[in-house]
């Protein structure tokens, strides 16, 4: 609809603002997916802020609040909004799922869903800074687990300090089966850089 032009001319605390005003945090998920697919047809692009602030008001209460698996028109939406906006959504909902003391077990396999089949390799790279950040546990070694499965190129800094997290935590992780598939997939994925 043409009046979403609006979108690009709101500042953060308008465009809040408005979100609030349409209730999109708790719009029916039908209603989600169409709205995502207005967006993709939004032209110019919306800003990088702009983006952050419609990832957290349509889908971070969502995520966060995840006890089963995400519906089909949850997933369809989220697939949807990450097509064009991975960096801004992984600013905002990756780091908050990553940084919630529960992690629970559906917003991680959720990340790992989206890491494998919808983002695009910088923001790959982005989830992957994101987890080395976060003190390190066994819930998380899947999401790492997902981005080593996509074996993109990672620059160099980044893959030093993957793999001096991984020397640090090696005592702490002496008995998990996860974390020695994870070394594995390390030494396999990237041999020619690791010595």
């Amino acid at each position: 609809p043409p009046e979403l032009s609006i979108l690009n001319s709101c500042s953060p605390s308008q465009l809040e603002g408005l979100c609030s005003f349409l209730q999109l945090s708790t719009c029916p998920e039908p209603f989600l997916v169409r709205f995502c697919s207005w967006l993709l047809a939004l032209s110019p692009d919306l800003s990088y802020t702009s983006a952050a602030i419609l990832a957290q008001q349509l889908f971070l209460r969502r995520v966060l609040s995840l006890s089963q698996p995400p519906s089909r028109h949850l997933m369809a939406a989220l697939t949807s909004f990450c097509s064009k906006y991975s960096h801004p959504f992984c600013r905002v909902l990756v780091a908050a799922v990553l940084q919630e003391p529960g992690e629970g077990a559906e917003q991680i396999k959720l990340v790992c869903e989206l890491v494998e089949e919808c983002l695009e390799p910088h923001s790959v790279q982005l989830v992957l800074s994101q987890v080395l950040e976060v003190p390190l546990s066994e819930k998380l070694l899947p999401v790492l687990q997902a981005v080593l499965g996509r074996q993109e190129v990672l620059p160099p800094e980044l893959l030093d300090l993957l793999v001096l997290t991984l020397c640090q935590q090696a005592p702490a992780f002496a008995t998990s089966l996860s974390f020695a598939k994870l070394v594995t997939a390390v030494l396999t994925v990237y041999q020619s850089q690791v010595s």
